[in-house]
């Protein structure tokens, strides 16, 4: 079956050979024997055995091997092709010897003597080669994007997106979700993230914004009357770049529904992401059982709130044991208020040397080191070891093993201090505890509901109470929630960890304008302001809001994952750089003076 185009063309009764190609790399099998083919791509690889010159050739669907010896009447013209030519070559297909054949090919049967050639766009000297697996520096990479996409890993994993949205789309059809396209020019929204700003031409002096998401939207959508909502939506945030986040833009798979609770949103979306990871995942294991973990719990026990749930480590606070114990530092520690000690369990790893390793992994996340003990067999019973079990004496340490099910062979590791200075460096020592010791599942994607987020945060230093998540999320409890104690308020938020990545975020919203006043009045905006900010959303929650509630998965993010890669630049078509730079277009770049003029800007050097 030919995956190209049409391989002959039909004029006046005969038949004629195609333009470029009767056939795609990846078409030509040993029933092709004796055929007369055309083929367009580009040189892959050459080689010269003896006067002979083999290459090959490459398309966007596979490789083909040609060859052409002093007999063909075009060798003076292949010998002068390099890699990365694109050629066309018309020829004869020729099985090849049964001890050539190559089996990891599926034209590894066949081979194409050239009788004619073209060159349909000859190549400079390559800044990196595509062929073979040679690393290149990110700057290389992304300023020739067009050669690096060329690459077989590059054109799997875009390949992947593709075939995973399309996947998705189909999915959401089948569950009766309409598609629709919100609007990418519209107003600034408080999202978390820094707007990309754009300049009004027609109204100068102000500005629109690229959208955060389409949340206010897909919001007006349900005021609308539409019940299910879904698009594979262009995001646009300006963020500091990270290994999994891109620093401007990014997709998403957003939906949203009307008349529904927080657990109709998860049994809809499940089946979806589950679906995609079994049909993409490569045979890995793909969780079926999806827990619901407490932000509150999550930090305690993981250390974050987008946990790896493949390492069945979990944290435990383990104060009691410390209190006015010989261990000075932690005693004094839990004198003052709100502080803990936790312990991290680490089975297997009750050695000295992995204790002192994983003491230099703390220093180098910039704290002093931690507190361990490790429990031995000294041939007369289990016995204590480390500094910690000697200051505190064999009852505590016993207690401690106890609590933590720790037998023979094992250790357990210990960070002190009020919660927020140490948890997310034990959540990173957790995962490296994991790693190391061989605890973590690699074959598996393991799933977790993360429910029940504050939905307010106090600024350390000043106090001051803002939202912590999602502002248009529906407080639980409604307005008598609102009430006391906001630090004390749990929304109707939800994220979806997957092997310590988060993958959706999402919440039940609030739809009553009253509540929602309310809510905003906790984070210092006033009334006024809120109308004057979402007034079109406001305005709409007077004329009859249904309940509603949605999500959105990262799709970038769930395609790094399918890939197996640690970066999401690699499943991005043309991504930025860590300085959120586009080298390949030269962007940003400098507004020219007259457009500048036109919008009534000024560009004020800075110092």
């Amino acid at each position: 079956m030919c995956i190209g185009p049409t391989p002959i063309i039909a004029k006046e009764g005969l038949y004629i050979m195609h333009a470029y190609r009767s056939h795609s790399c990846a078409d030509l099998t040993a029933a092709n024997v004796g055929d007369n083919v055309r083929l367009s791509g580009w040189v892959h690889r050459v080689r010269d055995h003896g006067g002979i010159l083999f290459i090959d050739l490459r398309d966007h669907y596979g490789v083909t091997q040609v060859l052409a010896d002093p007999d063909s009447p075009v060798f003076k013209d292949v010998e002068k092709v390099r890699s990365e030519w694109c050629i066309r070559i018309d020829g004869n297909v020729m099985a090849r010897a049964p001890e050539l054949v190559n089996e990891k090919l599926p034209t590894g049967e066949v081979e194409v003597f050239i009788r004619d050639i073209e060159v349909l766009g000859a190549s400079d000297e390559l800044p990196l080669m595509v062929f073979g697996d040679q690393e290149y520096p990110e700057e290389t990479r992304l300023k020739y994007r067009f050669l690096d996409l060329r690459r077989e890993k590059l054109q799997r994993n875009m390949i992947l997106r593709s075939d995973v949205v399309s996947s998705m789309r189909q999915r959401m059809w089948d569950m009766k979700f309409k598609e629709f396209q919100t609007p990418i020019i519209t107003a600034s929204s408080p999202e978390g993230a820094r707007d990309f700003l754009v300049p009004s031409r027609l109204h100068p002096g102000k500005f629109y914004a690229l959208p955060q998401a389409p949340q206010q939207f897909k919001q007006l959508l349900m005021v609308s009357g539409f019940d299910k909502y879904f698009q594979i939506a262009p995001c646009f945030r300006d963020e500091d770049p990270r290994a999994d986040r891109s620093p401007t833009d990014f997709y998403q798979l957003d939906l949203e529904m009307s008349f529904v609770e927080q657990e109709d949103v998860f049994n809809t979306i499940q089946p979806v992401v589950q679906g995609i990871f079994e049909e993409f995942g490569g045979g890995r294991k793909v969780d079926s059982e999806w827990e619901q973990i407490s932000y509150k719990d999550a930090a305690l026990w993981y250390g974050t709130d987008k946990p790896d749930l493949r390492n069945p480590i979990k944290m435990q606070v383990v104060s009691e044991h410390f209190k006015e114990s010989g261990f000075a530092i932690f005693a004094k520690i839990l004198e003052q208020d709100g502080t803990e000690i936790r312990a991290i369990p680490a089975p297997k790893g009750g050695s000295r040397k992995f204790c002192d390793r994983m003491n230099a992994f703390a220093q180098k996340e910039g704290l002093p080191g931690m507190g361990y003990i490790f429990w031995r067999d000294q041939g007369e019973g289990m016995e204590a070891a480390g500094p910690l079990a000697k200051n505190i004496g064999p009852e505590r340490t016993e207690a401690i093993r106890q609590q933590l099910g720790l037998e023979v062979g094992d250790a357990a590791f210990f960070l002190g201090g009020k919660p927020s200075s140490f948890e997310g460096v034990a959540g990173r020592a957790r995962v490296e505890i994991g790693n190391e010791l061989g605890l973590t599942d690699l074959n598996r994607f393991a799933f977790a509901w993360i429910v029940d987020f504050p939905m307010y945060e106090a600024d350390e230093e000043t106090g001051k109470i803002d939202f912590s998540h999602n502002p248009f999320s529906m407080p639980q409890g409604g307005m008598e929630a609102l009430q006391g104690d906001p630090l004390d308020v749990l929304g109707y938020q939800y994220d979806l960890a997957c092997n310590g990545y988060e993958l959706i975020s999402g919440a039940i919203r609030n739809h009553r304008p009253e509540i929602m006043f309310k809510a905003f009045e906790l984070a210092g905006y006033g009334e006024e302001e809120v109308r004057k900010r979402f007034g079109g959303m406001v305005n709409a929650f007077k004329y009859g809001a249904p309940p509603h509630g949605g999500c959105a998965a990262g799709i970038d993010r769930i395609v790094m994952l399918l890939a197996d890669e640690a970066n999401i630049r690699e499943v991005i078509l043309f991504p930025m750089n860590q300085r959120a730079e586009d080298l390949m277009m030269d962007a940003p770049n400098e507004p020219m003076a007259d457009q500048l003029m036109e919008l009534g800007l000024r560009v004020i050097p800075q110092d």
